[in-house]
């Protein structure tokens, strides 16, 4: 006999995850709602330095690599990686941090991108049946990922402020002894996103102990690492931190790119290395969701990763741009130099006319009459104690070429002096 359905389910829009409500539009959107209806200057062609997106030229030898390996995409990869590409990674993170005994076999997984990993993660590890609503916590401003996995994975989340007057440090104090009772993960951002500001032995001896006591997991994204300006002080690591301070790697994890470091965006290769007893779990959840690295951009990352020439000619790049536009927009804006990362965070909310919104205001008049693209700072942040801690700054980043981030220097300078 035939099945007859005599009352067939009727698709509805509350049929989907009721979490995804919680999102924000991505900064990005936000700013295009924000030029909506904005005509930038005709006569001065666009420089945007509203996305951190690398523009150096990604090294032909990575190239080369990545079409050597195409023969690779024939064969299934495994989530794992291969065993090459790991232990390139496990040698990259002992010659990098000063590390020894890496275990490429359960420390470290090749990921599509720290921003795909970071967001996996985050459901791999939070436990909903834990009793009480979990909590995670991130800096504020904060790269939006954070916020988008923890509430898809079905946690709260609270903001830590993190403020030029405190030297952008966290405010532990703001979170209450149940709320740290709640916690199950915490984001760190190390050099900063969009501050540069790259935490030291103290800090994380602070935060290693306040998860030794409440058992949180620490999630250390270090995707601007390797962009710093003193050769003789590269930023200081999660794991080489813990080591420094005599600890094992438990309940602690970092995650890594290659984007910034070999200008390969568009490769959207990584890694995650730490706890392995969490990375056991992490992987498993990988062989679900579907996320094994192409073979051929395995060979790519293999040669990226073996190779650091490349990478101190990036930093030289960054370091000259640094050198050239720092000086004209200080004078201006008040910006000094970041710890390390490609951005410049500028206070503009004592130059505008306008007394709310000046951070929006800026930009928008800045497209508009100059045609240099920057983002509010406030798309970066969520109002936490009172305050949205990115209302009043804009990021700059200085991805472009040298000559174009002067022009947009000099362009800004000009504007600041009109407001």
């Amino acid at each position: 006999m035939p099945l007859i359905i005599s009352d067939p389910i009727q698709p509805s829009a509350n049929k989907v995850n009721p979490f995804l409500g919680k999102l924000h539009p991505y900064p990005f959107e936000k700013l295009r709602q924000l030029f909506a209806g904005v005509t930038p200057n005709p006569g001065l062609r666009e420089i945007k330095l509203s996305i951190g997106e690398p523009q150096h030229a990604t090294p032909a030898f990575i190239k080369e690599a990545l079409i050597a390996g195409l023969g690779g995409l024939s064969n299934y990869p495994t989530t794992l990686g291969i065993p090459a590409l790991r232990h390139a990674i496990s040698e990259w993170l002992e010659r990098r941090y000063g590390l020894a005994g890496i275990d490429p076999e359960t420390q470290v997984i090749p990921v599509n991108g720290s921003r795909e990993a970071l967001f996996a993660f985050t459901q791999t590890v939070i436990d909903p049946s834990s009793g009480h609503r979990p909590l995670v916590v991130s800096p504020n401003p904060f790269y939006q990922i954070y916020e988008g996995a923890a509430y898809l994975a079905g946690a709260d989340l609270r903001f830590l402020n993190t403020l030029p007057e405190n030297d952008f440090a966290f405010a532990y104090d703001s979170l209450s002894d149940e709320e740290w009772r709640r916690v199950q993960l915490f984001f760190v951002c190390s050099p900063g996103n969009p501050t540069g500001k790259v935490l030291d032995l103290d800090d994380w001896k602070t935060l290693f102990a306040l998860s030794d006591k409440y058992g949180f997991i620490i999630a250390s994204d270090e995707c601007y690492s390797e962009i710093y300006f003193d050769e003789a002080k590269p930023p200081l690591g999660c794991l080489q931190a813990a080591t420094l301070l005599g600890r094992n790697f438990e309940r602690l994890v970092m995650f890594s790119s290659l984007s910034k470091r070999s200008n390969v965006p568009g490769m959207r290769s990584g890694f995650v290395a730490g706890d392995a007893a969490i990375l056991k779990a992490f992987l498993l959840y990988r062989t679900y969701h579907g996320c094994a690295m192409s073979p051929a951009i395995q060979a790519a990352s293999i040669a990226a990763w073996k190779d650091d020439a490349h990478v101190l000619e990036n930093r030289r790049q960054y370091r000259e741009k640094f050198a050239a536009v720092t000086p004209v927009l200080s004078g201006v804006l008040g910006t000094s130099m970041p710890d390390a990362s490609f951005y410049l965070w500028a206070r503009v909310d004592r130059q505008v006319p306008v007394a709310d919104g000046a951070d929006t205001y800026f930009a928008r008049a800045l497209v508009a009459d100059y045609n240099v693209v920057v983002l509010p700072g406030s798309f970066l942040a969520r109002e936490a104690g009172g305050i949205n801690p990115g209302a009043g700054f804009v990021r700059i980043a200085l991805v472009a070429p040298l000559a174009e981030c002067l022009e947009a220097a000099d362009r800004i300078q000009q504007f600041v002096a009109k407001l």
